[in-house]
């Protein structure tokens, strides 16, 4: 489906819902509009935000043939416990044959994500989210996974980095809370995860700077922020 989130250009939701899990958690977008839809009657989200996994949409990135750079579950988390083993295997058996396209599959649950038994193809990009240094430690969890990138988003960054490794990493996001009170990004946490980043080149995509500022541009330092890694199949496409 395309989407408003910037940084990709479809997002596709094979499970949609989860639970909150730490305080990131705490004004979560996608808990809003699930309920939303579960109002509207929209048949997928009859369950509103509770975990619950969409077979027939295994097939949906298959049906798209050219090249496009995918959000897996922004409305949910793939690697919520609840899933089964056997359901995330499917999710990835789609992605291996979908080669052409690039998915991002984030998830707090770092555990889950680093103990995966089967390898990940070059075409997905497995990250965790961290919301504040106290959460930085996820990142010791997915520097075990193997991948060609791996991606940290920094959204919604609620409280203040002011260290973290970068080995290994391949792309950072970086974006302030949305929605009804959403706490506030401070300059200097987003300013030091970007000079952090450019420092040792890897690239980093600054999305917004969350409701809390307004209607405040964004652009870091009077520059706008929008870095991408390279994606082996972006030119790839199937007729």
């Amino acid at each position: 489906m395309p989407t408003e989130i910037e940084w990709a250009d479809e997002t596709w939701n094979p499970v949609t819902g989860c639970s909150s899990y730490s305080i990131g958690c705490a004004h979560c977008y996608a808990k809003r509009i699930a309920e939303r839809f579960k109002r509207d009657r929209n048949p997928k989200y009859r369950n509103g935000f509770k975990v619950t996994t969409h077979p027939d949409a295994l097939g949906d990135p298959l049906k798209m043939k050219r090249s496009k750079l995918i959000f897996v579950c922004s409305m949910g988390d793939l690697f919520h416990n609840e899933v089964p083993a056997s359901f995330i295997e499917q999710v990835m058996s789609t992605m291996r044959k979908a080669h052409w396209h690039t998915f991002v599959l984030l998830t707090k649950r770092a555990d889950r994500l680093a103990s995966w038994p089967t390898p990940f193809p070059r075409n997905v990009w497995p990250g965790v989210s961290v919301e504040s240094q106290a959460h930085t430690k996820r990142l010791e969890k997915l520097r075990k996974v193997d991948a060609r990138v791996r991606v940290v988003s920094f959204e919604p960054l609620v409280g203040e980095i002011w260290e973290f490794d970068t080995k290994g990493i391949g792309w950072v996001i970086v974006g302030g809370e949305q929605g009804v009170g959403a706490r506030k990004m401070e300059d200097e946490w987003v300013n030091f995860i970007v000079n952090t980043c450019h420092i040792v080149k890897v690239p980093i995509f600054f999305k917004q700077w969350g409701s809390a500022h307004g209607m405040r541009d964004a652009r870091v330092d009077g520059f706008v922020v929008k870095e991408v890694p390279h994606r082996h199949n972006e030119q790839a496409h199937l007729f």
